[in-house]
């Protein structure tokens, strides 16, 4: 019973505890890990990545004032081989032959000369550690070794083929820029250099991951960020101890600050437009090598409401659409339970010809409002996921003409009430006004207990779930932001100036205090 009782205690700490805290997908760690701190050895590294077929050695001899041995290392496929044909190795091989600097090369300053020698044409490195030339090559780098030497030379010729800039897929624009991120990281640090071209923007790299290895890069504007939230952020992306990060949705989840909230707490973008006004209103962005997008933090609720054309609009034409978008998201949330409380409790709240309309149509229904509803919302639910896993024509085909017919038929069997098939239509549509999808996701899961609680309790059992959500929501934090600023707390000008509703551009002299940033006029904080 003891032993019992110490793991299910162990079990529940370590489920408590934030993800980027402890480690997660432990490896066994090989020799070579070992090894990483010791200098540089080309017998050694040849030894262990020669076992790849991909690796190449190309062997060579420096002919200066004595022969030097040398070996030039690469990844097949991650390095420009005629970069490296036309201005490295005919170089040292053939235009420098006569140079009588080269001529008097040693096997002591050889490294020193040949850096002279680069560096012109291609950014070099001198280093001297063995992870290092290591990670040089498999990150896509040539690495000179002189094979007596224990340093060597890491010659940037990066050349992977990558899908160009292209438009942004989940993130449509009528009026906005076209282009969106790709899975090249320098590529996307390049688009957002094109949106803010100030010395202030930094980005910051690092590498996660034992065996991936991932760039990581993060961005921020130093005038305007909160150090303390760029500091936390470093410190927890630092933490993480995996194996692995394939993607940045993975970081998603480790640096979050509620794991187990339905709600998203880090936001997630396409666009090169979207990061770069993020940044300027005060927010970190982290951008992973391989993945096509950008993680924002620190995230409010009302940030998942807004979307790229709310900012290429006029002011009064995003007021209405923003109002539409946040009664479609009430109405997805509440449409079903509202039904389910008011048919099942609440009779008298409608007009008595309404109430003989509804009877009417619900006599031959066998199923009470909130079964009707968990049915239909159940079948809705696999015709999305359905839908969303196939090829987008045959997707949208599903979508539709499966509801109808699916929808038809249980109405003339007698199974749901054509109001039913109304209602939970309407939820639908109204909760793809959502414009996030994690968002949306969210909703549909808080709308289940909500219909529940409304079927068994009414407006009493509907009462008590939004006060339990909003809560939940008052106790979030985004990296120590509240989630429902500027909201709660209140924060009068942000609230006019960019959450409801959006002020004209000759209103908004200052950035929405959404979140601690610096005064960018005198560098100080709001």
């Amino acid at each position: 019973m003891v032993v019992l009782a110490k793991r299910f205690f162990t079990m529940i700490k370590e489920l408590t505890q934030r993800p980027y805290r402890k480690r997660i997908r432990v490896v066994h760690k090989v020799p070579i890990d070992q090894e990483w701190d010791k200098p540089v050895s080309f017998a050694r590294i040849k030894e262990e990545l020669s076992k790849s077929s991909d690796i190449i050695f190309r062997d060579f001899i420096l002919r200066g004032k004595e022969d030097i041995p040398c070996s030039l290392g690469m990844v097949d496929g991650l390095v420009d081989k005629d970069l490296l044909d036309a201005y490295i190795l005919r170089v040292i091989m053939v235009e420098a032959v006569d140079d009588p600097v080269f001529q008097e090369m040693t096997l002591k300053n050889v490294n020193d000369r040949l850096l002279d020698l680069f560096t012109p044409a291609n950014e070099v490195k001198k280093i001297g550690r063995l992870g290092e030339a290591i990670d040089g090559m498999l990150s896509g780098d040539a690495v000179l070794f002189i094979k007596e030497s224990q340093e060597a030379l890491v010659i940037s010729a990066r050349g992977w083929s990558d899908r160009g800039v292209g438009v942004p897929q989940n993130e449509s624009s009528i009026r906005g820029p076209k282009e969106g991120f790709n899975e090249t990281l320098r590529t996307n640090t390049s688009l957002l250099r094109r949106k803010i071209k100030h010395p202030s923007l930094r980005l910051v790299s690092m590498k996660i991951g034992d065996l991936s290895k991932t760039d990581v890069v993060i961005a921020y504007v130093e005038t305007i960020a909160d150090m303390d939230v760029v500091g936390e952020v470093l410190k927890r992306l630092s933490r993480i101890r995996t194996d692995a990060v394939i993607s940045g949705d993975m970081l998603e989840e480790l640096i979050e600050d509620h794991p187990y909230s339905p709600f998203p707490q880090v936001s997630n973008t396409e666009r090169p437009d979207i990061v770069a006004a993020d940044l300027l209103e005060g927010r970190v962005a982290i951008m992973v090598d391989g993945t096509p997008s950008a993680l924002i933090v620190p995230v409010t609720l009302p940030t998942f409401m807004q979307v790229n054309d709310d900012y290429y609009q006029r002011a009064m034409i995003v007021i209405i659409v923003r109002t539409i978008r946040y009664w479609g998201a009430a109405i997805a949330l509440l449409a079903p339970s509202l039904y389910i409380a008011v048919t099942t409790f609440h009779q008298e709240l409608l007009p008595t010809p309404l109430v003989l309309s509804l009877a009417a149509n619900r006599e031959a229904v066998p199923f009470s409002a909130l079964g009707e509803a968990l049915l239909m919302l159940l079948a809705l639910e696999i015709l999305q996921e359905g839908g969303l896993r196939l090829p987008k024509p045959i997707g949208q085909t599903i979508g539709i003409v499966g509801a109808l017919i699916i929808g038809e038929a249980a109405v003339s069997a007698g199974l749901i009430s054509p109001i039913m098939v109304i209602v939970i239509g309407l939820t639908a549509v109204s909760g793809y006004t959502i414009p996030y999808y994690d968002l949306a996701i969210a909703i549909r899961l808080i709308r289940l207990p909500l219909m529940i609680l409304a079927g068994t309790m009414g407006f009493f059992g509907l009462a008590i779930g939004l006060y339990l959500s909003i809560i939940h929501l008052l106790a979030l934090r985004s990296f120590g932001t509240p989630y429902l600023s500027p909201i709660a707390p209140l924060r009068i000008r942000a609230f006019f100036q960019d959450t409801f509703v959006r002020a004209p551009w000759w209103a908004s002299r200052k950035i929405p205090d959404l979140v601690d940033v610096h005064d960018t006029k005198s560098g100080r904080k709001k």
